[in-house]
């Protein structure tokens, strides 16, 4: 019976995609499913839920809600990562307020620019803590970690402590799907390849039947003029020739061309949902006394198996029946122009032995080019946290692309300082 941990059990929805996934595997639904979170009420919920659904699937498995952290570790094949430091207040409003003071805008926030830099510093301490009680009560775990930015934090786990870390997005597997939804291409018989980094991997290739898809992609997207979802995410693939695995949402905040004070006509041109995951946070929070209803007072609640990675990878590791992913890990040498210590998304193989990258070369110059102006701000903000230097923040933040399109240098430097002023005990001290 393996022992899965879930850190950051609270977040009641992910917890039921990841545990319920796990709950209708032959393979897994016998563990233990340990749950930690730091706030009891949300853990309590998400408890009540599970042994709602173990109930109705067969009561094969044992939930237990933990208090104490280390406890929950101890012993355990698979710790599930899915933690929020800093919760939506104090921390979150934080980086969408100061640097809108700037005239910064963003739109997400939680992988690059100021915003992604930040939530990192104050992601990676805590991870480290849960690092040092892994090596001492679990030290053979996986850890599987979903939370952003997942480059930053998956490669500060894998470069600074023992951890088996694998980084994990919903990007890679949804991505030629919707692609082709949106167009209105038939989804049948899809085969697709997919590398690059988390939040920018590129759809290298793309065919049906043996037929390379991309010339009609083209066409097609050519001629989608109404406003939709999509419209940064197509722009891209017209000038560098390739689609990118994540939202458009996402990509405007990582680029210089779309988010400008100086042209603000853009934002509606490309449909940009300036401040959306502010918006996000106040509806989840505004529903969740309806949805808690839903999930946790719902006698009848049922589950079906979902696309998340989760239960797949923990399923192939106990059977040894292989499962490709598109898994965040250290490039090592898979993305040959790419730099060896950044952490990149690619096809792996995963079985009893564990996590195996594939190789796949060179990227197209651009796409590796593009790759780079984000793993520039991430292998820095590693380096803050490491060296606890300020100077390392900076750098992070001048270099992002976005940022540095938008503000001077002067700017900039004294936006890092009131965000470190903002946070306060949320960050380590710098010096």
């Amino acid at each position: 019976m393996a022992k899965i941990t879930f850190l950051g059990a609270g977040s009641t929805v992910f917890a039921k995609n990841i545990l319920g996934d796990s709950l209708l595997s032959p393979a897994m639904r016998d563990s233990e499913f340990a749950l930690f979170d730091i706030d009891s009420g949300r853990l309590h919920d998400s408890k009540a839920m599970l042994d709602v659904l173990n109930r109705k699937y067969g009561e094969h498995g044992k939930i237990v809600a933990y208090t104490d952290r280390k406890e929950a570790l101890a012993g355990a094949d698979y710790v599930i990562n899915a933690i929020q430091v800093g919760g939506y207040r104090p921390s979150t409003v934080i980086d969408f307020e100061v640097p809108k003071k700037y005239g910064l805008r963003q739109t997400i926030a939680d992988t690059l620019g100021i915003g992604g830099i930040f939530r990192a510093l104050r992601t990676i301490p805590v991870m480290f803590d849960f690092a040092k009680d892994m090596q001492e009560v679990c030290p053979d775990a996986w850890l599987l970690n979903y939370t952003n930015p997942m480059a930053i934090l998956t490669g500060a786990m894998l470069r600074y402590t023992g951890v088996k870390t694998v980084g994990l997005c919903h990007s890679v597997q949804v991505c030629a799907d919707h692609l082709l939804r949106g167009l209105g291409m038939p989804r049948d018989n899809v085969r697709y390849h997919i590398a690059g980094i988390n939040h920018m991997a590129w759809l290298l290739d793309v065919s049906r039947n043996g037929v390379d898809l991309y010339p009609e992609i083209k066409e097609r997207a050519a001629k989608r003029h109404a406003p939709h979802d999509d419209m940064v995410r197509y722009e891209l693939m017209k000038q560098f020739g390739y689609y990118v695995t994540e939202s458009s949402e996402h990509l405007s905040e990582y680029l210089p061309y779309f988010i400008k004070s100086k042209y603000p006509e853009l934002i509606e041109r490309f449909n940009i949902p300036l401040d959306e995951y502010i918006r996000r946070c106040e509806v989840q929070i505004e529903r969740w006394n309806s949805l808690r209803d839903q999930l946790v007072q719902n006698p009848d609640l049922t589950h079906e198996r979902t696309s998340e990675y989760g239960a797949y990878i923990m399923e192939a590791m106990e059977t040894n029946v292989p499962y490709k992913i598109g898994g965040n890990v250290l490039n090592n040498g898979s993305i040959t122009n790419l730099p060896r210590e950044a952490v990149v998304e690619v096809p792996c193989l995963v079985d009893s032995q564990g996590v195996s990258p594939t190789y796949v070369g060179a990227l197209p110059t651009q796409l590796a080019s593009l790759n780079m102006t984000q793993i520039n701000v991430q292998l820095l903000t590693i380096e803050a946290a490491i060296t606890l230097k300020k100077e390392h923040i900076y750098h992070a933040a001048l270099l992002d692309p976005h940022t540095s399109s938008e503000l001077s240098i002067d700017e900039i430097i004294a936006l890092c300082d009131d965000m470190i002023e903002a946070h306060g005990d949320w960050l380590p001290r710098f010096v």
